[in-house]
């Protein structure tokens, strides 16, 4: 095993951090309280500051480290099925879209609870609809986030929650 520095303390930071303040306010926090209100525009600022260290931080940190083409995702699906190791130093191509999808829900999610707390759509009911909606499909998508990091730390003997914590992935090789 190789053991490569691949995520910085600012990534390690903000993937702890959020799943922290999105469970807390998915399942601890009054939805009409303080607490899950200043819990959500703290997850809002962390979630703006991750999309520009995505575009300016650390290697491995940048959106073009692991952004996924259609030919990624093919042969990532045609590795899985043929049990071909092939380890990624970032994301495989499913985790990154994967990191994607859940920042957009996680935009949305913040977009729609600031438009509830304004006058313009304080009440408006689709609003917060929306709001409870996203967040819904954001809690069902964190459970398929462990469940493909529980997956691929098995299938690829990388223990990919260890380098989340340390920031050090050890690789075959």
């Amino acid at each position: 095993m190789q053991s490569v520095k691949v995520w910085d303390p600012f990534v390690r930071i903000f993937h702890w951090g959020t799943a922290l303040l999105f469970l807390a306010n998915f399942a601890v926090f009054e939805d009409d309280g303080a607490a899950h209100r200043y819990a959500g525009y703290l997850l809002f600022g962390l979630v703006l500051l991750r999309i520009l260290w995505g575009l300016v931080g650390t290697k491995y940190a940048r959106f073009n480290a692991f952004w996924p083409s259609l030919r990624d995702i093919k042969e990532h699906f045609r590795g899985l099925l043929n049990r071909d190791l092939q380890p990624h130093l970032s994301h495989n191509p499913l985790g990154a879209l994967m990191v994607y999808n859940l920042l957009i829900a996680l935009i949305l999610i913040s977009v729609t609870g600031i438009m509830m707390g304004s006058d313009t759509f304080w009440g408006v009911a689709w609003v917060e609809e929306a709001h409870e909606l996203i967040a819904n499909y954001a809690i069902v998508c964190v459970g398929l986030h462990i469940a493909g990091v529980i997956f691929e730390s098995r299938r690829s003997k990388i223990n990919l929650v260890k380098a989340m914590v340390t920031g050090q992935k050890n690789i075959p090789g």
